[in-house]
């Protein structure tokens, strides 16, 4: 049952009692009637008519539940991956046209392809890459586009798409006069409907019912014929089932698109399930929602789909029914399927204005500065990485990627900078025997035949260099040294290029009469001494398990030596 439940994950749901079973569908039942009307708005955030998201909201939603590893997390449309498809592929045809419709159905089988691969063979640590500072900045910078890219929907003027989008967003200000009051009256009421019931009544679906009331009122008055936009015709019908059409002109350039969209869709889905998980104690596997996710994405390709991910607020809402396992989001998947079949021509006069109040309203919670200032005040570099990011995003719009690239370059630039130069603690003595570093205790007592150093950093090719010449400029200080003590706590792995200073420090400071000595290395770091016979070059006599015990074994050696005593006593415990 275990080897099966591997490729069938859901199979762990099961059986099933009455009570789970009325939870999972209420749960289900709730997040549909949010997940109905927020697919459609992302759609169109991402450049394709309201209905496609519908599709996104169908067969994706179920497979990634039956193959992914959280039972609550709800997978669909979202915003930030909406407006990457929109980014990928506007820069190739026209939103809305047919190509571009077919080069949104291949992103997603692409995404879908780089995630499953990435969840089969294990690499869901990739994601690691882009650290939560840079993740920060880009969710706030894409926030903040987001709901300035639907502004012209809430005045109802045209908004043009250029190579900068703050350009853009000037040209819908300079037309704020032209403003069509009608379809201005409708975003503002939206907002204010879902804002009461959020504030007031958080568990009632504002959302559903703004759009509900949204379409009667337009029905009623007739708002199209007053010149307002409103979604209009969507096909009745589940959609076909078809491969994507590859281009293979486009092909390799989407590519580092769908790498991005993977990833940053991957961070946010993974990042949601684990927060859910600290709440139901569940073991989330991220490798098994990676291909939950991948393929998800895949199927949703097979039927239209564009890129999905998934959602914060929908989970929230998942969680928060009731759901138990993830059936709940099968019955979500259900109820698209209903609407698609049999309730699409009830959506034909939702106004445009409504769903970009949907956008707006969701991606307010994405906003949060304070995250970032929080970023600044653990590191500054973290700090400069999230802001660079946030800049960077903001500025290269709507080429976003950039933006994200540059802040994970300028994250692991940080990562290695910090890397090459750990810190290097010179030790003394502390009054209660254990040592500490001078800088900060600078009455301990010293020897002049001792040096204790302490290296807080792996020893590795990029910083080698440093420790050598750390312990060589201890070793000038003291011109009577005998005896280094590298107290190796901290260094958590050794490579090559560690492996040969080491070598060739040891061999170095013994022809100028002086021994080095460790204390604390780790097994990893054992083991590349023993497989290298590096370990018979330092001397197994000159490695020890503690720094007591390495002190020790270096006072005995001096006590060898009378005229030392005084050093001996100085570097003792005080009685």
């Amino acid at each position: 049952m275990q080897q099966l439940q591997r490729f069938l994950p859901f199979l762990r749901w099961f059986p099933m009692s009455g009570n789970t079973i009325r939870s999972d569908l209420i749960a289900g039942l709730t997040v549909a009637l949010v997940l109905i009307p927020q697919s459609m708005a992302y759609a169109q955030l991402a450049g394709l008519p309201a209905y496609f998201g519908l599709y996104a909201a169908f067969l994706p939603v179920i497979v990634a539940a039956l193959w992914g590893s959280s039972s609550q997390l709800g997978t669909g449309p979202v915003a930030v991956v909406s407006l990457l498809t929109a980014v990928a592929i506007t820069q190739f045809a026209e939103p809305g046209s047919p190509e571009f419709i077919s080069l949104a159905i291949l992103l997603a089988f692409l995404v879908g392809v780089f995630q499953l691969l990435l969840g089969i063979f294990r690499l869901g640590v990739i994601v690691n890459f882009l650290s939560h500072p840079v993740i920060v900045g880009f969710t706030n910078a894409a926030a903040l586009i987001i709901a300035f890219s639907q502004l012209s929907k809430i005045f109802g003027v045209s908004m043009s798409r250029s190579e900068h989008f703050l350009v853009d967003v000037w040209g819908v200000i300079l037309q704020v006069g032209s403003t069509h009051i009608p379809t201005l009256i409708f975003g503002i009421s939206a907002f204010a409907i879902m804002w009461f019931f959020k504030s007031k009544y958080p568990k009632v679906p504002g959302v559903l019912i703004a759009v509900a009331l949204a379409i009667l009122v337009s029905w009623g008055i007739n708002f199209e014929e007053m010149g307002g936009a409103v979604v209009g015709t969507i096909p009745q019908g589940l959609p076909s089932f078809a491969m994507p059409t590859f281009n293979m002109d486009i092909l390799w350039n989407m590519i580092v698109s769908a790498i991005v969209i993977s990833l940053i869709g991957f961070m946010e889905a993974i990042s949601i399930a684990k927060a859910m998980a600290a709440k139901t104690k569940e073991r989330i596997d991220p490798n098994q929602e990676l291909i939950g996710q991948g393929l998800g994405n895949i199927m949703g390709s097979l039927t239209q789909s564009y890129p999905a991910s998934g959602s914060f607020s929908r989970s929230a809402v998942n969680i928060n029914a009731g759901a138990k396992t993830g059936m709940s989001s099968v019955y979500t998947g259900v109820i698209v399927m209903i609407t698609l079949l049999f309730l699409t021509p009830l959506l034909y006069h939702l106004p445009q204005a409504v769903l970009a109040a949907v956008i707006m309203m969701a991606v307010f919670g994405l906003i949060n500065f304070k995250a970032i200032k929080h970023a600044w005040h653990i590191s500054k570099h973290d700090g400069i990485a999230s802001i660079v990011t946030f800049v960077a995003t903001l500025g290269f719009a709507p080429h976003l990627e950039n933006g994200i690239l540059i802040g994970a370059c300028l994250a692991i630039f940080f990562y290695l900078f910090r890397s090459m130069k750990p810190r290097v603690a010179i030790l003394g003595r502390y009054k209660d025997g254990t040592l500490r570093d001078i800088k900060i205790h600078p009455d301990m007592p010293s020897s002049d035949k001792i040096v204790a150093i302490r290296f807080d950093g792996s020893l590795y090719f990029a910083n080698v260099s440093y420790f050598e010449d750390a312990v060589l400029g201890a070793v000038s200080d003291k011109p009577n040294v005998k005896y280094v003590l590298v107290v190796g706590n901290g260094i958590n792995q050794l490579d090559a290029s560690g492996e040969d200073v080491l070598h060739n420090l040891t061999d170095r400071l013994r022809d100028t009469g002086i021994t080095l000595v460790f204390s604390g290395l780790k097994r990893q770091v054992m083991d590349i001494l023993e497989h290298t016979a590096l370990i018979k070059v330092i001397g197994e006599q000159n490695i020890h398990a503690t720094e007591g015990m390495a002190l020790a074994y270096i006072y005995k050696e001096l006590g060898q030596d009378s005229d030392l005593e005084l050093n001996y006593c100085l570097l003792k415990p005080t009685e």
